[in-house]
């Protein structure tokens, strides 16, 4: 226990009485420990959970096979897009909407993407200028599933992961499908559909344990200064969400009747950067997605095909996509670089996937799908060149009414953050504008708005 004007060290733990046992919680890092202080569910009456989910994948397109040539509904859909046929009237495609740096220096495959998640570019590879927009979603539409949030990389390192609410809070990304399953599907599971239910009395030991230190925590905040409880916060955040994680599984949960459990856990995919193997371990995460959506276990995800400076390989050849983006001569025929286009296409399909995969899940009056937005975006426009300006984005779903889809939609050069704006609207997340300077903005996408 903290006493007097004591000092609070890394080995410190907040310490309370829980039912008259002691419990302890660690405290994490802080710079106080450093020299100088550095529609309706028929079984319910109650409606349907809408769902948020972001997509991501490196290096940018082509414009002249990824670009639309006409606006509106009647689009052809070019070379690079042809993977997505299938799944066309479920989507949105935007182009020519720009990122601006306000002078900031443009940072390599990472002042895009930054800017288009929390609506400011970064002043550096550590800058995070405020929380990445599924955050805030999560915190409208997040309560009453276990997880707050779930993040998915396919490329088999958890760093990428898009999903921040600061420099200093990234949310690690899921990186296999096994301990997917594990996570979602393993011990702690609750069925909503079992016929029976006991609370597991392990669960309320390990909740006490967490809410037996609440007045400690208050009076250890006046000891620290602005960044540290700044920190401290987001730590409480994050204790909290697990708090809250494990009460639910203190009560019945609610039914789902399209919950499917997987019926046995997934084969584990080895790391590799192969574009055969990424699109596997893909589809395999995508599938068991689904599933912790239809079961109630999250309303918001974000899953990272390949991260911002792709390493993704194809059998039989040296160069990894980031490779040929810059080494590879442009096709004087073609127009563009065949190689590293190649490896857009095979993004394209796997992006379909998931979309697929969600409109083919049966949920209430209509599909998974349309019960949730999807949001995806590439971190540059011409990996070649590394620009910012134009970078392509989609949304998929039609959310629950809200949304029109089958559309292309020309941003004439403005803000990227208008689309990230409008999302956050359809939420209902409280924002009267988002972004800073060049990129702030308080005009929501009028043409996918029914």
């Amino acid at each position: 226990m903290l006493l007097g004007t004591e000092k609070p060290n890394r080995r410190r733990v907040l310490r309370g009485i829980f039912n008259g046992a002691a419990v302890a919680v660690t405290l994490p890092f802080l710079d106080i420990f450093l020299d100088g202080n550095g529609t309706a569910m028929a079984a319910t009456g109650k409606p349907l959970p809408m769902r948020f989910g972001t997509w991501f994948w490196g290096l940018g397109v082509d414009n002249n096979i990824f670009v639309p040539k006409t606006t509106g509904a009647d689009y052809v859909l070019p070379k690079q897009l042809e993977a997505l046929a299938a799944v066309r009237q479920h989507l949105n495609v935007y182009t020519n909407f720009n990122v601006f740096n306000d002078g900031r220096p443009n940072l390599c495959h990472y002042s895009g993407w930054v800017a288009l998640r929390c609506g400011s570019a970064p002043t550096s590879r550590a800058s995070k200028p405020g929380q990445s927009l599924d955050c805030a979603v999560s915190d409208r539409i997040g309560g009453g599933s276990r997880f707050s949030v779930l993040n998915i990389a396919a490329t088999g390192k958890p760093r990428d992961s898009m999903s921040f609410r600061d420099a200093d809070s990234m949310n690690p990304a899921e990186i296999s499908p096994l301990e997917l399953y594990q996570k979602v599907f393993g011990t702690d599971f609750v069925d909503p559909n079992s016929a029976t239910f006991t609370p597991d009395p392990k669960v309320m030991i390990r909740k006490s344990v967490l809410s037996g230190v609440t007045e400690q925590s208050k009076a250890l905040e006046q000891t620290l200064g602005a960044a540290d409880r700044a920190r401290l916060d987001q730590y409480y955040t994050s204790v909290r969400e697990l708090e809250n994680r494990l009460a639910m599984q203190l009560e019945r949960p609610p039914a789902a009747p399209n919950c499917r459990v997987p019926g046995k856990p997934p084969k584990d995919i080895p790391i590799g950067l192969d574009v055969e193997r990424v699109a596997e371990r893909h589809k395999a995460m995508v599938d068991l997605m689904v599933m912790a959506l239809s079961c109630n276990q999250t309303k918001v995800f974000n899953m990272v095909y390949s991260d911002s400076g792709s390493s993704l390989t194809r059998n039989g050849q040296e160069k990894t996509h980031h490779g040929y983006t810059h080494e590879e001569a442009m096709d004087s025929a073609l127009g563009y670089q065949p190689n590293a286009s190649w490896f857009v296409g095979r993004a394209m399909e796997s992006w379909a996937y998931l979309i697929k995969a969600m409109a083919d899940t049966p949920e209430g009056d209509g599909s998974l799908l349309d019960h949730s937005l999807l949001y995806a975006h590439s971190d540059c426009n011409l990996a070649k060149t590394h620009s910012v300006a134009g970078i392509p984005m989609f949304t998929a779903g039609k959310l629950n009414g809200r949304v029109k889809t089958g559309l292309h939609v020309d941003g004439k050069g403005e803000a990227g953050t208008r689309l990230g704006y409008t999302l956050q609207r359809l939420y209902d997340v409280p924002v009267a504008s988002w972004g800073t300077q060049s990129m702030e903005t308080s005009r929501e996408l009028g043409e996918i708005l029914t």
